[in-house]
């Protein structure tokens, strides 16, 4: 699908230029919704734009619908008349000098040793791609976890609690035990209270190869033995994600 010309392109909504860097478009995107109430109508395009544009594929395709149409080949010309010269006067022949043994050589280990340099860049610093992959990954898994940690049933609070910390860092387990046990716990049985959380949108913050930050938009609906109809309360949460034994995990949480 074409994008017309007098509707903003995704570069023009983050404030990029169309060359922009990853980095770049990430770090204008994280500006841009810096500030946003989650539920701002503005969010999602800027999600949306962000997603696209941190896509190789994606956005490669989105590049070639914003290119303008092939303007059409000129007619070709009729072949001029061949014009006759005289053949300019040979120039002497120069000599050749042969490379030194030695030189090659040590071209080849400068050449080993750049390739070595770089190999160690590559393995140190993290890549686009492996950044955008953990992102994936570290996302899914906190949509994934938001449910059960924000969810409690006041009549079965051992399975809700186990539910949680199966998604829990092994330090965080422990503060979530605190608070689980010293407020919920200890409140929810004479009120009877059920808190049922549902997912209603998410973004990555931040993300590094093993650390990323989520944001999420989360309705919590809540029933208690004085109020039976469901009361629900939107909630936006920053969820900290950490890879431990190849697992991502939650290690933090704000709400």
């Amino acid at each position: 699908m074409n994008t017309p010309q007098n509707t903003p392109s995704w570069y023009d909504l983050l404030g990029v230029a169309p060359d922009a860097s990853a980095d770049e478009v990430r770090a204008a995107w994280r500006l841009a919704i810096a500030e946003l109430d989650p539920t701002d109508r503005r969010f999602g395009p800027l999600n949306r734009a962000a997603e696209v544009l941190l896509d190789p594929e994606r956005r490669a395709a989105y590049d070639a619908e914003l290119a303008p149409p092939e303007a059409e080949p000129e007619p070709e010309r009729a072949p001029e008349a061949a014009v006759v010269t005289e053949a300019p006067a040979r120039e002497p022949a120069r000599e050749h000098w042969a490379v030194p043994g030695w030189l090659l050589v040590g071209v080849g280990v400068v050449a080993l040793l750049m390739a070595g340099a770089a190999a160690v860049v590559a393995a140190t610093v993290p890549s686009d791609e492996s950044v955008d992959q953990a992102s994936g990954a570290a996302r899914a898994a906190a949509e994934r976890a938001i449910v059960p940690i924000l969810s409690y049933d006041a009549a079965r609070l051992d399975e809700s609690k186990a539910a949680a910390e199966g998604y829990l860092t092994g330090g965080y387990r422990k503060e979530y035990a605190k608070l689980f046990d010293g407020v919920i716990a200890a409140n929810a049985p004479s009120t009877g209270t059920v808190v049922e959380a549902d997912l209603v949108s998410s973004g990555v913050v931040r993300a590094d190869d093993d650390r990323v930050q989520v944001f999420l938009l989360v309705d919590q609906s809540r029933t208690n033995k004085a109020e039976k109809e469901p009361v629900v309360y939107k909630n936006w949460v920053t969820v900290t994600m950490e890879k431990v034994d190849g697992d991502w995990l939650v290690s933090g949480l704000d709400t």
